[in-house]
C-alpha cells in the first residue's frame, strides 16, 4: 500500500496513493488504522483523491475502521471529489461515514467533533455534580 501519513495531536491524515481500494490495500490499511488506534488516534482523515474504485473488501474495511472510530468517539473522514466513488460509498450504507471534498474541511470537521465532545462532556459533568429533583428540607 502506497501512502504518506501526517500526525498531529487531534488526528492522523493518511494520503493514499492507490487507484484501487481493494483486497491488496484493505489489509495493510486496516493494520495501519489499528496501529493508529493503539497510539491514541480516534480521528482519522483519509485522502482518497487518487482512488478511482473500491471493492467489497475495501468497503468492509472502511466499515470496520469507521465503527472503531465511532466507538472511540472520533471520526473517520474520507476526502474525495470523485462523484462515482462517493456514489459507491453512499450505496454501501456505512452509518455515520463522513465524506468531504477537501482535507481542510475534514480538519474543520475533526475540530468541530472535538468541540461537540467537550461540550457533551461538560453537560454530563453538570448532571454528575448534583441538582436534586426534590428538596428534603421543604
Amino acid at each position: 500500500m502506497n501512502y504518506t501519513i501526517e500526525k498531529n495531536e487531534q488526528f492522523a491524515l493518511i494520503r493514499l496513493a492507490e487507484s484501487q481500494f481493494g483486497e491488496e490495500v484493505s489489509t495493510p490499511f486496516e493494520m495501519l488504522s489499528r496501529s493508529l488506534f493503539r497510539e491514541g488516534y480516534s480521528n482519522i482523515i483519509v485522502d482518497v483523491a487518487a482512488v478511482q474504485t473500491v471493492d467489497q473488501a475495501g468497503i468492509t474495511t472502511i466499515r470496520r475502521i469507521n465503527r472503531q472510530c465511532i466507538n472511540e468517539v472520533g471520526l473517520l473522514i474520507l476526502v474525495t471529489k470523485n462523484e462515482d466513488l462517493i456514489t459507491v460509498l453512499d450505496s454501501a450504507n456505512i452509518s455515520d461515514l463522513t465524506i468531504l471534498p477537501t482535507v481542510e474541511e475534514a480538519v474543520d470537521a475533526v475540530f468541530m467533533n472535538e468541540l461537540e465532545n467537550d461540550f457533551r462532556s461538560e453537560e454530563d459533568d453538570e448532571y454528575d455534580i448534583g441538582g436534586s429533583v426534590g428538596n428534603a428540607d421543604a
